[in-house]
């Protein structure tokens, strides 16, 4: 019988099967397709770009697993950073003004790599956190400056920006707000990609009203959807004339997941806020942030009186904050943001070379590392098909060694990719030929 050992206990495959199904309330899955058929997979290792499962195989992690392990799996520098921070001071608190070096160092890093006046740095557990810190932060702004009636908080349909309730009231993407009955109120969705919705929304509901705009530069999980030229250019224009902060979600753009340090950065702006998580660890260890301008920071400073009543236990943890130090520094001294550029190209070519091959894929893209495929039954017209194949194909792909991620929201049907920034030119060929089997069998 298979054997596995987790802490003392030893269990049999069947048996953690039957106790991840009995104890184990999966996020983002199917409850009953769980209790139907059990986990998955169940992964034992890592080791860069590829994972392993409890029966040993081997697969390609595509989409470095949920868009955040940069310099890839089975690091031991991580690891031995981490040991000797718990073995000096594993946690410590930052509420009243209780600091401790690693923070420090962790958020003068940040203000350093971050574009513009972005200068102050408040820390978080993850990307949900993040975004809810932002936006309780500019209403808390517009309640100094004098002007509470500005709490709207705008995004656009198919972006996501976390399962927090604030963050889940922003997201875009319908399926996500259908979840609960109760999500928050004073949060609106526009049209995808549309200055002129801005502009309309401004109009109707009055600019004293709305508090920030808050974007993804790229959509990730509404199927890596880039902005048309400009975009960003003509909606922070908008904001600056009428008052209203950007907010720029770089939960998984940041930390050169798109061939810069910040995704903002290749659009020609300076957000006012930029909220991060995901590969400032490359998913080490749970952190993420908020940094905010000089500006506001300065304004906090001037009027606020009193306690700041916002922070999370696990705000600037000191271990988290020196996997994130190691974590960047690797970023740096193996160039990976570079890259990411360069490895980016080589995705998109091969990207071509499949869609010039095979009829059922519509157009594709990458940004960096960021990829997508669109599967159409009619390559000509992009006809979509009756009913989405991408989670079939995901499965298929599974099998064949390949994680990858199906997007089928409100009418989409493609495959995405984000491969840890570490990728060869020689891994991208891995996929590609997995790819390339996948669609010779569907066709």
């Amino acid at each position: 019988m298979n054997k596995t050992i987790t802490n003392e206990m030893t269990h049999s495959i069947e048996e953690l099967r039957e106790l991840d199904k009995k104890h184990y309330l999966h996020p983002s899955s199917s409850i009953k397709q769980h209790q139907e058929e059990g986990p998955a997979v169940i992964f034992t290792e890592g080791s860069g770009i590829y994972l392993k499962d409890i029966h040993g195989n081997t697969v390609i992690d595509g989409l470095s697993c949920l868009w955040n392990v940069h310099i890839g799996h089975g690091r031991q520098e991580l690891g031995q950073v981490a040991l000797e921070q718990m073995s000096k001071l594993a946690y410590s608190s930052s509420f009243t003004t209780f600091s401790h070096e690693p923070a420090i160092r962790l958020t003068a890093k940040l203000a350093e790599k971050a574009p513009g006046n972005l200068n102050t740095v408040f820390l978080t557990s993850g990307g949900s956190e993040s975004n809810d810190t932002a936006f309780k932060l500019v209403r808390h702004y517009w309640m100094l400056k004098g002007k509470p009636e500005k709490k709207k908080i705008v995004s656009r349909k198919r972006s996501y920006h976390g399962v927090a309730m604030g963050a889940t009231s922003a997201t875009g993407l319908e399926a996500f707000r259908k979840f609960t009955p109760s999500t928050a109120p004073d949060f609106y969705h526009i049209d995808n990609y549309s200055v002129e919705a801005f502009k309309e929304f401004i109009e109707s509901e009055g600019a004293d009203t709305i508090a920030a705009y808050i974007s993804e530069p790229i959509q990730g999980t509404g199927g890596v959807i880039f902005p048309p030229e400009n975009y960003f250019i003509e909606i922070k224009a908008l904001c600056e004339q009428h008052d209203i902060l950007f907010i720029a979600d770089e939960v998984i753009t940041g930390f050169g997941r798109t061939g810069t340090y910040f995704a903002v950065e290749q659009f020609g702006i300076t957000p006012d806020l930029l909220c991060f998580a995901k590969g400032v660890t490359s998913g080490y260890m749970p952190l993420g942030g908020v940094i905010i301008s000089e500006t506001i920071y300065n304004d906090l400073i001037e009027l606020s009186e009193g306690t700041f009543f916002h922070g999370y236990t696990y705000s600037g943890h000191p271990t988290a904050c020196v996997v994130a130090l190691k974590n960047m520094e690797i970023i740096e001294s193996e160039q990976l943001v570079e890259n990411a550029k360069r490895m980016g190209e080589e995705l998109y070519r091969g990207f071509r070379e499949l869609q010039q091959k095979h009829a059922i894929i519509g157009e594709v893209r990458t940004f960096g590392l960021l990829g997508a495929i669109e599967l159409v039954e009619d390559q000509e017209t992009n006809k979509r098909f009756s009913e989405p194949i991408a989670p079939k194909l995901v499965a298929d792909l599974q099998q064949r060694g390949l994680i990858c991620r199906g997007i089928t929201y409100e009418g989409a049907d493609s495959l995405v990719f984000a491969p840890p920034l570490i990728i060869t030119k020689e891994q991208i060929s891995e996929i590609i030929t997995v790819l390339d089997d996948a669609f010779t069998v569907l066709q």
